[in-house]
């Protein structure tokens, strides 16, 4: 059974930092590049940041650059976010993703973790 299971979301003030972190589990999960997508209150999902199975890439989203990290442990299954400079604009659901090309995109999903910056 595969299961993506978000954790350190929370409330922050303006300027502070937060960590995500997805412990994932029954599926190979180095064989997956792993993204994390955020969406705020009545906008679209939006692609925050994303690594490569191995590790060796990375990539960001316009909004978070400078500001967030994504790393990956092969060895625990996990994936995290580290998140600083956080502001308003950030408040958003963020939800842990992994995708792998088997002749079509296979996607799975956590079930999302509320991050709100606000003073």
């Amino acid at each position: 059974q595969v299961q993506l299971v978000e954790s350190g979301g929370g409330l922050v003030q303006p300027g502070g930092s937060l960590r995500l972190s997805c412990a994932a589990s029954g599926f190979t999960f180095s064989t997956y590049a792993m993204n994390w997508y955020r969406q705020a209150q009545g906008k679209e999902r939006e692609l925050v940041a994303t690594i490569t199975g191995a590790g060796g890439a990375t990539n960001y989203g316009d909004s978070v650059k400078g500001r967030f990290t994504i790393s990956r442990d092969n060895a625990k299954n996990t994936v995290d976010l580290q998140m600083n400079r956080l502001n308003p604009e950030d408040t958003a659901v963020y939800y842990c993703n992994a995708r792998h090309y088997v002749g079509y995109w296979q996607n799975y999903w956590g079930q999302g973790t509320q991050v709100t910056v606000s003073s």
